[in-house]
């Protein structure tokens, strides 16, 4: 009789965990809007802000970070520990809708990443750890390692709509405190310093097409950037292991190469870190940053030749830029902490505002008409001025808790595999 009872017992509990499971099931699962196909709505949905979408419900929630729903920009942004002597680093992203920081899957670990951020022949400032935004890829170019040798020998690229980390092709030689920059969907890297340095190196340029490799392009929406919104539980930082996924190495059977430039005329270019603002068809540049007499060069990326810089431009670059949708170069004066755009038409830098928290611009980044800016230390967070209103409005994004950002980034959100 016991044993009756017993395999009734486990009968009716195996019913019990099927019923769940199907309930379960059913709950994981809802039509986007009752009565419509998914694609259909879908379709529907995609003009909707998604940070409405966001707050209505678990299923519109998911939408929102799926391939099918246009991806929103986001920030992406290297940390360093706010109390830690160590050079660690970590890849984080800032997601404006649910108003969080996540940190981004580990990149390959063989090779191991060495990137050095403090040295004692350097007691005052952080070693550059160089990256670009294109092709909404960030793509990390050039750093140092402990034996201050350059860190990477290949350029790491992480794709945030896949999720994923792969190499790009070799480089002719492995450098740090160089020119890098992108126009539009090229990478370029000039200048700097190898294993030692070489005057042929110091001279030297090089491009890398991302554009026979890009196999898709999706619509970004711009919609989320509203800067009275993005504030809420943003100094949280989490990160679920189970969204680990490995790097993929068959980005070399793409044809990726770097390709020889028309050398610069000097060497001057390799004394630190510097970046090549992609403008109108060119890329623009500045040997020295701060009020420090400088050098200004431009190149044409069409034409593979340089010109001199616009006395006007010159003069007035004072700090980081970076250029709106490669249009308009936009620059932070970091002893004034005023923020400027370049006119053209008469050679001259226009203010758009002043603030005491752009003091000590170390850099920035622009699109869908944000300027985000990372000023000297990088504990109070990123600056996030809206150009499009009027008057501009000012916001900052802080830092995750025990973190301090090191530079700033503008691409597509980041997928996530859990957006419960």
């Amino acid at each position: 009789m016991n044993n009756t009872a017993n395999i009734t017992a486990v009968t009716a509990a195996g019913a019990a965990v099927k019923c769940r499971r199907k309930l379960h099931q059913h709950h994981q699962y809802q039509s986007l809007i009752p009565g419509l196909p998914d694609d259909i709505a879908q379709i529907c949905l995609s003009r909707v802000q998604p940070l409405t979408l966001y707050s209505v419900c678990q299923s519109w929630r998911r939408l929102v970070y799926s391939p099918w729903f246009p991806p929103f920009l986001s920030i992406f942004s290297l940390l360093k520990p706010s109390k830690s002597s160590e050079n660690s680093v970590q890849f984080a992203n800032f997601d404006p809708i649910s108003a969080k920081w996540h940190l981004l899957p580990p990149p390959p670990l063989d090779p191991p990443l060495r990137l050095l951020l403090r040295h004692p022949s350097f007691i005052s400032r952080h070693l550059p750890i160089q990256s670009v935004s294109v092709s909404g890829n960030f793509v990390l170019l050039a750093a140092t390692t402990d034996n201050l040798l350059p860190a990477l020998s290949r350029p790491l690229v992480f794709n945030p709509l896949t999720r994923k980390w792969s190499y790009g092709p070799p480089l002719a030689t492995p450098r740090r405190w160089c020119v890098a920059g992108a126009c539009p969907s090229v990478v370029y890297v000039a200048s700097g310093i190898g294993s030692h340095y070489n005057p042929e190196v110091a001279r030297s340029v090089e491009k890398w097409d991302l554009k026979s490799s890009t196999s898709k392009l999706y619509p970004i929406n711009l919609s989320c950037w509203d800067s009275q919104k993005i504030l809420l539980k943003q100094n949280c930082i989490t990160f679920d292991q189970s969204t680990f996924l490995k790097s993929s190495n068959t980005d070399m059977q793409k044809g990726w190469k770097w390709e020889k430039m028309s050398c610069l005329k000097d060497g001057k270019f390799s004394r630190e870190a510097i970046e090549a603002v992609g403008w109108k068809g060119k890329l623009c540049m500045v040997n020295v940053k701060g009020d420090a007499a400088k050098e200004g060069i431009i190149y044409d990326v069409g034409s593979d030749t340089w010109q001199e810089m616009p006395e006007g431009m010159l003069v007035g670059w004072r700090g980081p830029a970076a250029a709106m949708d490669e249009e308009t170069i936009y620059t932070v004066d970091e002893s004034k902490g005023a923020l400027r755009k370049y006119d053209q038409g008469s050679d001259s830098w226009i203010e758009v505002l002043e603030n005491e928290m752009l003091k000590g611009a170390q850099q920035m980044a622009t699109a869908g008409g944000r300027v985000c800016v990372v000023s000297d230390g990088g504990g109070d967070g990123i600056v996030v001025v809206d150009v499009v209103a009027e008057p501009p409005r000012v916001v900052v994004v802080e830092s995750p808790v025990g973190f301090q950002v090191l530079d700033v980034h503008i691409l597509p959100r980041m997928s996530q595999l859990n957006s419960e």
